[in-house]
């Protein structure tokens, strides 16, 4: 029964063709993961001198430029590798990836430049930072004095040949918050992305014994493992929300949970190996999205991806997709793999999806860039709202004005919506249709999303794309959309 039941849900997914892609959502999470780690995707350039500097932003901007045309909305920039940061921080020096050196200044901050421009594409930009592992012994002796064992010895400790922070010592939580709050408190952030919020894979040698016998209480040290990263994720998830309580927490979490209804994990999972109780934090409500790493194919990916959903508590779920796995060298899927996830992603309502990693995409290996521009992503989407934080819709904007240049262009403008708090101040969509009302609820007709000004451009691509009427609508950083004011 187990196997016809399996093998229903496969059929079912194959029989949905790249050219049969599902109804295109207003609202979906479109991310993808850019890792600083090694300049695998970024940077390529080391910024020695002003001119280098200017090239590896460059860099970043045709990266950015891409992902817009795509119609992504969410950046998940890597903001701490291994206990070194790509922003300004009083706690751990600059990644050397940067300059070439640990701790050198490139001649401007890596995180703000990302967070605005971005925001100047109206994409999110969550800063993705690396929560318990700290690097090799010979990475962390290289980082010296300025390293996490230097400064905080207490709290770190080696496994073979690594160092991690230790989740049982106490005062880990306390020191991973000091980073999350400075990129919070600091940085225009729309989220905080935890990744490798877990132990070792199958780290039962694990040197926390100590700690366990002062502090388990009876639990067993599975459990009393599991409660760490709990612990530390609840720690965080409230230091956030008493700052910003819009920005996102999320973690990347090991792509199954345990063992299912429908199908086994294979011993390999979030729960037992790595002691991440992914279930049990969605359901006390300490994650907002999560993005899980679903990097498989067939019965390993649709079981669980439905298993995630049943589970979420109405917080987002994102399964992360092993876009690399279509490189000859990876894997060498077929790029049909990919359509069929992303089918059925929407088929069964989960909140989006997220490719890893972005170089796959700037390559268009197989294909992909191109499918998800001409198909899947054909339309622009909103993020998905997180009602969990606020419900209430900001107010319209009123007096849509519209001129049309002697170029072709159109000048809106419009007076802004009455909620103007300064630090969580609502953007604005822009809706044309060659109908009156324009209708809002179909993505066809979004023009740009993410205004933060009360004017805009919009000057048509082709003069066949030139629309008779417009709307804008203010939303808020909860995903909350307001009633559209119409021109007419």
């Amino acid at each position: 029964m187990k196997r016809l039941l399996i093998s229903a849900i496969f059929l079912a997914c194959a029989a949905a063709t790249l050219a049969q892609s599902a109804h295109r959502p207003k609202h979906e999470v479109r991310a993808a993961w850019i890792t600083s780690a090694y300049g695998l995707d970024w940077p390529h350039t080391r910024a020695l001198s002003p001119a280098d500097m200017k090239r590896q932003q460059q860099e970043l901007i045709h990266i950015l430029d891409k992902l817009q045309a795509a119609h992504f909305n969410t950046v998940l920039f890597q903001t701490r590798t291994r206990g070194e940061v790509l922003y300004c921080s009083s706690i751990e020096p600059m990644d050397a990836i940067l300059t070439g050196k640990t701790g050198t200044d490139p001649g401007y901050d890596p995180l703000a430049f990302t967070v605005e421009e971005c925001h100047k594409r109206g994409m999110e930009c969550h800063a993705w930072m690396v929560a318990i592992p700290l690097g090799s012994r010979k990475h962390v002796a290289r980082l010296g004095k300025h390293s996490a064992k230097a400064t905080h010895p207490q709290i770190c400790v080696p496994y073979k040949g690594h160092y991690y922070l230790n989740p049982g010592h106490p005062k880990t939580k306390e020191y991973l918050l000091s980073l999350v709050r400075e990129v919070t408190k600091n940085y225009d952030v729309d989220g905080i992305h935890l990744d490798y919020l877990r132990y070792p894979e199958g780290a039962k040698r694990f040197p926390d014994r100590y700690d366990y016998r002062r502090l388990a209480k009876g639990r067993s040290l599975d459990q009393w493992r599991r409660d760490n990263l709990t612990e530390i994720l609840r720690h965080i998830y409230e230091g956030v929300k008493q700052l910003k309580p819009w920005v996102k927490v999320s973690t990347s979490p090991v792509g199954k949970y345990r063992d299912t209804s429908r199908y086994s994990s294979r011993g390999w999972n979030a729960y037992y190996s790595v002691y991440q109780d992914v279930q049990g934090w969605l359901g006390e409500g300490i994650q907002d999205q999560i993005y899980p790493m679903m990097y498989f194919r067939g019965n390993s990916f649709y079981p669980f991806a439905i298993d995630w959903q049943e589970q979420s508590n109405g917080r987002h779920i994102v399964p992360g997709l092993g876009i690399y796995f279509l490189h000859p060298s990876e894997g060498n899927w077929t790029l049909d793999e990919i359509g069929r996830q992303m089918n059925f992603i929407r088929q069964h309502g989960l909140s989006g999806e997220a490719h890893y990693r972005v170089a796959f995409l700037m390559d268009n290996t197989q294909g992909l860039y191109d499918m998800l521009l001409d198909d899947y992503y054909s339309t622009p989407a909103l993020q998905p709202s997180m009602p969990w934080i606020d419900d209430s819709a900001p107010t319209s904007p009123k007096g849509l004005s519209v001129r049309q240049e002697a170029d072709g262009s159109y000048t809106l403008t419009w007076q802004p919506s009455t909620d103007n708090d300064p630090h969580n101040a609502p953007t604005y969509v822009l809706y044309a249709s060659d109908s009156y009302p324009v209708d809002t609820n179909n993505p066809v007709n979004i023009v740009a999303q993410g205004l933060r000004d009360t004017s805009h451009v919009y000057m048509p691509v082709y003069p066949w794309e030139r629309k008779k009427y417009f709307a804008i609508t203010a939303t808020d950083r909860c995903g909350n959309e307001s009633l559209p004011c119409q021109a007419k």
